[in-house]
């Protein structure tokens, strides 16, 4: 069984051990985030603040540091940081993480050895980690008593903010409602998003200034020593999903989704008339992508909510609010999917929207596998097993679908030259789909008439389609039947 309380090492009190060079440093970071991010594009500093955080993380945790570690995390960190300092972008970003997480684990953790164990670690840091700040705070000032009270509300709070603004980037008429709550004058003196920056900024910094890992209890140690360490860890330790905090978390979200759902039944189901300021292509095309990262983060909640066996998924209150939650999610991702068909229905389709597609099936269907896993009292262990199966699947079927065959005839289809509406076809995007989309493309260029800089560029591609046959070792059967197509057309046109 995992212990969940603080290692040795930290058993000490929080004043003793934590105060003030790490809140120093903690808010040094902050500051330097402020300075790098708030309201400027990011680059090359994710490196520089990389790079800060680890020497702060150094600094802070200098007397618990395994000395034997630091110049291999020092080289593993420094590789994670190549990425970043080519561009900034989602891949980068991973591995700037993956790099400060692996190297936190190599120089202040000696016990966990195992794979499985060091990446529940490493789960732990980020998704677990941010939480702690307001624990640690609380810690300090030896308050019991207002620890359960802002532990049941920290979590709906906090995330029910999150959410909120997730809608307001998807929804105009909940982004022109937000706006409309003016604060009059305080804005002038304290800025809201800014306190968020710096709570979000010292939240992410915490964890690896304030390091913390769960551990498997030591057997081998004496029992009667261990006890008293465990409670004294244990009744510091707060618990942000216990019961009353999963069920007030609970009710908030689902009255927050319903403004949501109760919106995109009428508007984008129902077809309801918007109010004169809100267009109507407005309401449809914005949000997929938030939506989406919202039914996510909700996923996530549940499966840290309803752990098997607890007394969350216990609850007979809690559990249909779950279903009600799920649902509301399940229809979150119906109106995301909807969002995306008509956006694709005037801007055509591309790889990345195909993409988004199935991801957003994938999403909802793995929503309706945590119901599942919930109704049935499964383990995680078989709800990933699920997913992993349903994954296997679509990527199988994935690999058996002509995508850019599909893409480049649906575009050709729905093109201003053939619908009479939405956008012209793209050509260069078609021959950047490359041989497969030939049929499509010989199609667009008989509407368009011939133009000899495309015809040449066709003709590129119908080379390249004949060097892929060239050998029988590079055969395929796409482009086997490719090729008869356009002997087809050939024989066709030779004949007329």
């Amino acid at each position: 069984m995992t212990d969940f309380t603080t290692p040795a090492s930290n058993a000490g009190s929080i004043q003793n051990n934590v105060f003030p060079v790490k809140p120093a440093v903690a808010f040094a970071l902050a500051a330097l985030a402020d300075w790098l991010f708030y309201g400027q594009r990011i680059g090359v500093s994710a490196a520089i603040f990389a790079i800060a955080l680890a020497s702060g993380s150094l600094l802070a945790n200098f007397a618990r540091l395994d000395r034997r570690q630091i110049l291999l995390a020092g080289i593993l960190v420094l590789a994670g940081l190549v990425p970043v300092v080519e561009e900034f972008n989602v891949a980068s970003l991973f591995f700037i993480a993956l790099a400060l997480g692996v190297g936190l684990l190599l120089t202040t953790n000696r016990k966990l050895t195992g794979v499985r164990e060091q990446a529940v670690a490493l789960g732990d840091l980020y998704l677990i980690g941010p939480f702690r700040l307001l624990r640690d705070a609380i810690g300090l000032f030896n308050l019991p008593a207002l620890t359960a009270g802002f532990t049941v509300w920290f979590i709906p709070v906090v995330l029910g903010v999150i959410f909120a603004f997730l809608f307001a980037s998807a929804n105009p008429l909940i982004a022109k409602w937000i706006s409309l709550i003016n604060p009059g004058d305080a804005s002038s003196y304290v800025s809201v998003s800014r306190v968020l920056f710096w709570v979000t900024a010292l939240s992410i910094a915490w964890p690896f200034i304030h390091v913390w890992w769960r551990r498997k209890p030591d057997l081998t140690s004496d029992v009667a020593e261990r006890i008293p360490l465990e409670q004294e860890a244990t009744s510091r330790n707060v618990d942000f999903f216990g019961a009353a905090t999963i069920l007030r978390s609970l009710i908030l979200f689902n009255l927050l989704f319903a403004v949501q759902t109760v919106l995109d039944v009428a508007y984008l189901w129902g077809n309801a008339t918007l109010p004169a300021d809100v267009s109507y292509a407005a309401y449809a095309h914005l949000g997929a992508y938030p939506l989406i990262l919202t039914a996510l983060l909700a996923a996530g909640f549940v499966l840290a909510a309803m752990k098997p066996g607890g007394p969350a998924e216990r609850s007979k209150v809690i559990r249909p609010l779950v279903y009600l939650w799920v649902g509301q999610n399940v229809l979150l991702v119906a109106s995301s999917i909807l969002r995306l068909d008509l956006y694709v229905q005037i801007y055509l389709l591309t790889w990345w929207r195909v993409a988004a597609f199935i991801w957003m099936l994938l999403v909802a269907f793995g929503l309706l596998l945590i119901v599942a896993r919930i109704v049935l009292s499964r383990s995680n262990e078989s709800l990933i097993r699920a997913n992993l199966i349903t994954l296997t699947a679509t990527l199988y079927i994935c690999s058996l679908v002509n995508f850019s065959a599909v893409i480049a005839d649906y575009n050709v289809d729905h093109s201003r030259e053939v619908a009479g509406n939405g956008i012209q076809v793209d050509m260069n995007y078609l021959i950047h789909l490359g041989p497969q989309a030939l049929p499509a493309i010989d199609r667009a260029i008989q509407l368009r008439g011939a133009d000899p800089t495309l015809v040449s560029r066709r003709n590129c591609l119908v080379e390249q389609q004949r060097n892929n046959l060239a050998s029988w070792r590079a055969w395929g059967f796409r482009n086997w039947r490719l090729q008869r197509t356009l002997d087809a057309q050939q024989q066709g046109s030779s004949a007329s």
